[in-house]
């Protein structure tokens, strides 16, 4: 599922009996018109297989447990409906093995309509299910308002955290992330324990840089797919003064990439970068990394491979790009500014304008000038940002989450790479608690404040170790 699809969603109707049975009519009318015309998919037990397709026993339950076991891949998250009190004994036979998210809504009742025949109670009957699910150790998730009218804009606001919310799980539960080369040797930062986030259903494939190097070397200049490369390079960013050499050389290792993206199913990649880019190519893959996360595809510098998930998991929920920066320069003495910046992997669409390939300045003492071009240079857009970051220890994959924005401050004409001011709130702080925490000097970046479906889809239904800073 690609960052910005919505989820598909399987609907399940809790049921009282002694209740109006046109409350689960109009709640089933509502439930498929309305998450249609928000753009999901709707998946929903056939109002033929139990009394108005709605659960209240045990036996009901169990009929909806095999509905979902039969459509397992059809659907990204449940929510369930309570159009009147409903059934929790019913509801945890049903969705206990689920294996989704759920998320419990309940209809509120309407102050002219509280007599016997029309009172729904379903406010009353959320407790219940809730507390059953607690019994039985059933991860939901719960929003408020405590009920919600499927009509109203706060059950749309409700739905898009939950849509959020379900990205992020379905993405990461089956996530493929690419090492391509070696953690780069003087970075003990990034090391990482694959067997621990093997534990947490993350798959780590390795790849030797010398692989890469012969695949792009194998390639013909002349073939349609180092043609097509070469054109989208070309409108992507400004190559003013990029030796022909360097470019061409920086098309064929990025059609190398994808080749090997598409061949191994990777969802992320993360890649060594320096020193022997520079030293046998004589270019710099900034500009690649950018042109990736550009059109989604997450890739992390300097085989940060702890980062690219966490960029993975931003951009599910964003629905948007992510980036991984450096925690760079304070700004001045403003305790709550700072600098993130990296050589050129920030995706086009974060950058205040078009990007300028440049040679690596930072690099040029130890390779030489020309010899490391590549970087992809600019500023980053001002706008609402949240950021993360991960490690493992002990077998734990640990996350730190934290929301802030990036300013219009200026930074240095002579600043090199692609850079922005970001403010976050108690920022001193901040650092403190990232430094403790034995967090690295990377950090991931999405746009948009979309810190807590993040945060609930992490700890709750992926059983990882979460710091809000």
């Amino acid at each position: 599922m690609s960052n910005n699809q919505k989820s598909r969603f399987a609907v399940f109707f809790g049921n009282r009996g002694f209740f109006p049975a046109s409350l689960q009519a109009g709640a089933r009318k509502d439930m498929t018109e309305i998450l249609k015309k928000l753009g999901h998919e709707v998946l929903m037990l056939d109002e033929q297989a139990t009394r108005y397709g709605a659960v209240e026993t045990v036996a009901e339950g169990q009929t909806y447990a095999n509905f979902l076991r039969d459509n397992r891949s059809k659907y990204d998250g449940v929510i369930l409906c309570l159009p009147n009190f409903g059934d929790e004994t019913g509801a945890v036979a049903a969705l206990k093995d689920a294996g989704v998210p759920i998320l419990v809504q309940a209809y509120p009742d309407e102050l002219d309509k509280m007599a016997p025949e029309l009172r729904r109670d379903a406010f009353c009957g959320k407790f219940s299910v809730m507390d059953v699910f607690c019994q039985y150790g059933v991860p939901f998730t719960a929003l408020t308002p405590h009920t919600v009218d499927p009509a109203t804009s706060r059950f749309a606001d409700n739905l898009d955290y939950f849509d959020r919310l379900c990205r992020v799980v379905g993405g990461m539960k089956e996530m493929t992330v690419g090492a391509l080369g070696a953690r780069t040797t003087a970075f003990k930062t990034v090391r990482i324990d694959e067997l621990a986030l093997q534990k947490h259903g993350i798959t780590m494939e390795t790849f030797d840089l010398s692989d890469v190097f012969a695949r792009m070397n194998a390639l013909d200049a002349g073939a349609d797919n180092v043609k097509t490369k070469a054109e989208q390079l070309r409108d992507y960013t400004s190559w003013a003064k990029v030796p022909r050499e360097a470019f061409d050389k920086i098309v064929r290792l990025g059609v190398a990439i994808d080749d090997l993206i598409e061949e191994c199913g990777l969802d992320a990649v993360a890649i060594r970068c320096w020193l022997e880019m520079q030293q046998q190519l004589g270019i710099s893959p900034c500009v690649l990394l950018s042109e990736l996360n550009n059109r989604g595809m997450v890739a992390a510098c300097e085989v940060d491979v702890g980062n690219a998930v966490t960029m993975y998991g931003l951009s599910k929920a964003s629905g948007n790009v992510a980036t991984c920066l450096d925690w760079n320069n304070n700004y001045g003495d403003d305790d709550d500014k700072c600098i993130l910046f990296h050589c050129g992997p920030v995706p086009a669409s974060m950058m205040s304008g078009k990007g300028q390939i440049t040679d690596h300045a930072i690099l040029l003492n130890t390779v030489g000038a020309g010899c490391s071009y590549g970087c992809n240079t600019g500023r980053i857009t001002p706008g609402a940002m949240t950021f993360g970051s991960m490690l493992t220890n002990s077998g734990d994959l640990e996350f730190y989450l934290g929301e802030g924005k990036f300013t219009d401050d200026p930074i240095p004409d002579d600043f090199f790479g692609c850079a922005g001011v970001a403010e976050v709130n108690a920022l001193q702080d901040v650092l403190q608690q990232v430094g403790y925490l034995g967090h690295r000097h990377h950090v991931s970046v999405t746009p948009g404040h979309v810190i807590e479906p993040v945060a609930e889809a992490f700890a709750k239904y992926l059983d990882y170790d979460v710091t809000l800073v």
